[in-house]
């Protein structure tokens, strides 16, 4: 299975500061599926140099089930030279890069990345240029950073993120036209359960694959809000089952051949285990 399958199946990406070492061993209990070190925002410059040996030394000690991912500083970071450096030598599924604008930028760093690379959209050139991002031979997937694409085009999003609608449909085309999933950005209230819920089946709703997090306590809403329920696939079993080939009517609704694909996959969904 590559990669870009994996990913396809990842509800919940969390971000994880990799300088908090107690965070880093929490999240192994986590019911998360895919872990993001990050050596960007969450760590200050004074830290970079360390952050980069511990996130070097976490991901050799494993986390059972779950893909993980380490988050480079900018494609125009000082930074960024002795994360490559370290990440050369990491064991990382994939790295997350912030803030693309063009397709071509990427060439010169993921020439010298052991894996794929996560692209994060974040601003108005890289929404535009989504398209050719997604269909970069090295990138896996997209993830949208709302909180970036607000700062930069002035967007002050509403109760349903109102305002953000364009961006985020923009993110969800370009990766579905390159085949690669793409994952919804972060909730930034935390103790606002009810907002993360909704804001979750926005997102699914948009096309999203999964979901990215900052907090533990997310976790669970978004697995829900991204994975079938029993009921989601009761449905889907019932709908193949009386399935008879071709285009049908079935509990008053037409049916054919792509309902029943669509139902396959999500029993699939159901059945799979990142870490498997």
């Amino acid at each position: 299975m590559t990669l870009v399958d994996k990913l396809k199946w990842v509800r919940t990406a969390l971000y994880v500061p990799a300088i908090n070492a107690r965070a880093l061993e929490k999240a192994r209990g986590l019911d998360v599926d895919m872990l993001i070190i990050d050596l960007e925002d969450a760590v200050p410059l004074e830290r970079k140099a360390e952050a980069r040996i511990a996130a070097v030394e976490e991901v050799a000690k494993g986390f059972a089930g779950k893909l993980v991912a380490i988050r480079l500083n900018g494609l125009d970071s000082p930074e960024l030279a002795a994360d490559i450096a370290a990440a050369e030598r990491s064991l990382a599924d994939c790295f997350v890069l912030p803030k693309v604008e063009v397709a071509a930028s990427l060439d010169a760093v993921v020439a010298r990345l052991p894996n794929p690379v996560l692209a994060m959209i974040e601003g108005p050139l890289g929404l535009y240029n989504a398209r050719e991002i997604a269909a970069h031979k090295a990138v896996a997937g997209l993830i949208a950073g709302v909180n970036d694409i607000c700062a930069d085009m002035g967007i002050r999003p509403g109760p349903n993120r109102e305002g953000l609608e364009l961006a985020l449909q923009t993110i969800v085309l370009a990766g579905a036209a390159a085949g690669k999933p793409t994952f919804d950005g972060v909730n930034n209230k935390l103790d606002d359960m009810s907002g993360l819920e909704a804001e979750c089946g926005q997102g699914r709703c948009y096309g999203y694959t999964g979901k990215t997090l900052i907090h533990p306590n997310q976790v669970a809403i978004a697995n829900a809000a991204f994975g079938p329920t029993p009921e989601d696939v009761a449905e889907a079993e019932a709908l193949i089952a009386a399935s008879t080939g071709g285009a049908q009517r079935y509990k008053g609704k037409m049916i054919e051949s792509m309902h029943v694909e669509e139902a396959r996959r999500t029993i699939e969904r159901s059945r799979h285990t990142i870490g498997s």
